[in-house]
């Protein structure tokens, strides 16, 4: 059986990995997949061996709190995120307002800062001491989820940053009780050996680059709460002769569903009479609504734009493609893996070397060297704070939040720290055509005259605005570009399914498809060849004849958006792979890629498939990165490694997507790879000064320069050293802000 359970604690990618190994281990489970982002499990087992309790318990045991997750019963995830971000804060404002003064009282002197006598270390060194001391504690009670995650970890063998952290502040203020017990014994040269400081800057420091790793993860996503909004409540059935408006819940397999103009459809079924346009642009993403006549396929959410439907109800509730899409991205969401920090990955090896170096250099002092405890206490203190790794922990989350910063000045929102990092790593690149490639809605772009008549267009264009039809609009935007004066029309009629007929200054027009002209005899001869090239370059005809004979051919057509082809252009070079994934039909898809010089097309697809064609892509190695803008989009955009949804779509995209370009514009997806891209240089250069930083600093703090006759490392440096390379780090990811792209 698949549970899904809420687990609490967790804080980095290596959390992640010790809930799912610790469950793994578990006789009976088939699979456990951790979402840090949703803090959810999804576990896959065998009941007869395994129960939903002993699984909570593994979790319990690997230190973490779960429980099984009951739909509605539970705060929701913003809620939950919103929590976390208060603590956060309130943590880190509260250690704060304890650190500014200890440092103040501690390192004061040191910057030529004005103390007050009674608590200068030459004049009162108890009050000196005491004062530090209770001014650390606080900071260290605040920051004891770092003690119990950091302890825990190292218990359990697997040492994270959170273990360096505890061991190393806390061997810093052991040290300086030791320091503070000399003072009390009336040895005041102890006053310049206390480290209380070091204790809650670390702490204080660490907390920061929590809370900005807190705030780059963004806020879950609405998308599922917002596809459930498409869901029709309601329907209009015919039973026993009598309409009676239901619930959608009780309407049954076989109902008789009645859909009239501008209404939502509720359920997937088939039309059995009524003809009509209905706009499908939520399923599909196309803005052309399609003619629905009988035996049709409709389905729920679409809405029905003209004539009357009778819709035979074949699938309801959870069968329906809309509530199969909300599965989709329910499953997607879930099934998302978190990137492992590299910080958390080198932070296994690192932690436990530190702390053998720290050990050995230590007793190798007492033992071998024959100095005294304190002598070796503050070789080993100082290698521990010096080893800290608040630039290591500072290194991710500052570089993010700057990366962050300069794409939301691009017009480029990373949702959360995770996609800024990974975008830079696809290989393969799928655009949904409509309103992303193209512009998202029909132009009038052809026009063939077969008639001497200058106002063709004119009176087209007049009948044309009386229907609410995309491709009327089309027209109608035409004729006012060209300035045309609109005219009076009579006895109009909209044909569902056909088009339109009505009198324009005593003129009978009929407007629409090759259908409505056959219908009314009209001869088609003298268009052959233009109708022909008109459905090759992938574009909606429609036929206009006066007083019965043909006057005009015109073509109505979504257009490839300016930047398109430069854009296009731009990540082929950079040697992606890229693919047009569309619900249109292969004729337009394929006029469509060939403009915009793309080799690779998938058409006639609807969302479910466009979400397998990303499994598929991902299950041969690839890296694939989803650009859409509809709904229909929202599956394939949640199941792959990176989401980009224009910012100009539907809600539902771009909640879920992970990265959102709040202009229409293609080349913003070219810039997004560009900025994960320098972001992500910019971990690795924080990394590398982190370590190069440890790497030199460490012989020095062990005692290297001391064996041939050069001075000691003090904790204090040391400390103020931990501090200058965060600093570093800092200003390193700053640099960033200044890059254009």
């Amino acid at each position: 059986m698949k549970e899904t359970f809420l687990v609490e604690g967790m804080t980095c990618a290596s959390c992640v990995l010790n809930v799912e190994n610790a469950v793994k281990k578990l006789d009976g489970i088939e699979s456990a997949v951790v979402n840090l982002t949703t803090e959810k499990m999804s576990v896959n087992f065998d009941s007869e061996k395994v129960s939903s309790e002993v699984i909570a318990a593994a979790v319990a045991d690997a230190g973490y709190g779960a429980h099984v997750f009951v739909e509605g019963q539970e705060k929701s995830q913003e809620e939950r995120e919103q929590e976390h971000l208060l603590g956060m804060k309130t943590r880190l404002i509260w250690s704060a307002v304890f650190t500014v003064p200890l440092l103040y009282i501690s390192m004061g002197s040191m910057l030529g800062l004005p103390l007050p006598e009674w608590l200068a270390h030459e004049t009162s060194s108890i009050l000196f001491a005491l004062s530090q001391f209770l001014l650390t504690v606080p900071v260290m009670v605040i920051s004891r989820r770092f003690y119990s995650n950091g302890f825990r970890a190292l218990v359990k063998g697997h040492p994270n940053m959170d273990s360096l952290v505890a061991v190393a502040t806390s061997a810093a203020f052991l040290y300086s009780l030791y320091g503070s017990y000399h003072i009390l014994l009336g040895h005041y040269h102890f006053a310049h050996e206390l480290y209380y400081e070091s204790v809650a800057v670390i702490l204080t420091l660490i907390t920061l680059g929590k809370f900005f790793e807190t705030l780059s993860k963004g806020r879950t996503s609405e998308a599922i709460k917002k596809l459930m909004h498409l869901s029709a409540k309601e329907a209009r059935v015919l039973r026993d002769g009598q309409e009676m408006t239901l619930p959608i819940d009780q309407v049954v397999l076989g109902d008789h569903v009645i859909v009239r103009p501008g209404e939502k459809i509720a359920v997937d079924g088939k039309v059995i009479s009524g003809t009509s346009s209905v706009d499908e642009s939520m399923l599909t993403g196309e803005s052309i609504p399609v003619e629905k006549g009988i035996d049709s396929q409709v389905f729920g959410g679409s809405i029905n734009l003209q004539g009357s439907l009778t819709i035979l109800a074949e699938k309801l509730g959870e069968e329906t493609l809309l509530s199969q899409i909300i599965k989709l991205v329910e499953d997607a969401q879930q099934t998302k893996a978190p990137i492992a920090k590299m910080a958390d990955r080198v932070s296994g090896v690192f932690v436990p070397i530190v702390m053998v170096i720290a050990a050995v250099s230590g007793l190798a002092w007492y033992v071998i060297g024959g100095e005294s405890f304190t002598f070796a206490m503050t070789v080993a203190v100082a290698v521990l704070v010096i080893a800290c790794p608040c630039a290591l922990g500072l290194a991710t989350p500052t570089a993010i939040m700057v990366g962050t910063g300069l794409g939301a000045s691009n017009g480029i929102l990373f949702k959360t720290g995770d996609s800024l990092e990974m975008t830079h790593q696809v290989d393969t690149i799928v655009f949904d055509k409509t309103g992303t490639i193209t512009r998202g809605k029909p132009e009038l772009v052809s026009f063939y005259s077969y008639d001497s008549r200058g106002d063709i267009l004119q009176l087209v264009a007049s009948l044309e605005r009386l229907s609410e039809h995309p491709i009327s609009s089309a027209i109608v935007h035409k004729a006012k570009q060209e300035q045309l004066a609109l005219q009076t029309v009579v006895d109009f009629e909209s044909l569902s399914g056909f088009g339109l007929k009505g009198k324009v200054a005593g003129l009978e027009l009929l407007v629409g498809n090759r259908a409505l002209m056959e219908n009314n005899a009209i001869d088609l001869s003298v268009t052959q060849e233009d109708f022909v090239r008109l459905t090759r370059e992938g574009q909606t005809p429609v036929f206009a004849a006066i007083n019965g004979r043909l006057v005009a051919l015109i073509g109505v057509a979504d257009q490839l958006k300016d930047d398109s082809q430069l854009a296009l252009e731009r990540l082929k070079k950079q040697g992606l792979e890229v693919i047009m994934l569309t619900g249109d039909n292969e004729v337009t898809a394929s006029a469509i890629a060939q403009k915009a010089g793309i080799d690779q097309v998938i058409s006639q697809v609807l969302p479910d498939q466009k979400a397998k064609v990303i499994a598929d892509l991902k299950a041969q190695g690839k890296k694939v990165a989803m650009v859409g803008d509809g709904i229909n989009d929202a599956p394939a955009l949640a199941l792959a490694d990176i989401g980009l949804a224009m910012g100009a779509g539907t809600d539902i995209a771009i909640e879920s997507a992970d990265v959102v370009l709040m202009k229409p514009e293609l080349m913003d997806v070219v810039k997004a790879l560009q900025i994960s891209r320098a972001t992500l240089t910019t971990i690795k250069e924080n990394l590398f000064w982190a370590f190069i930083y440890n790497v030199l600093a460490i012989p020095v703090a062990m005692g290297i320069l001391h064996l041939f006759g050069g001075p000691l490392l003090n904790p204090m440096l040391a400390g103020l050293a931990m501090s200058f390379s965060s600093v570093s780090v800092v200003a390193n990811s700053l640099r960033l802000k200044f890059k254009k792209f």
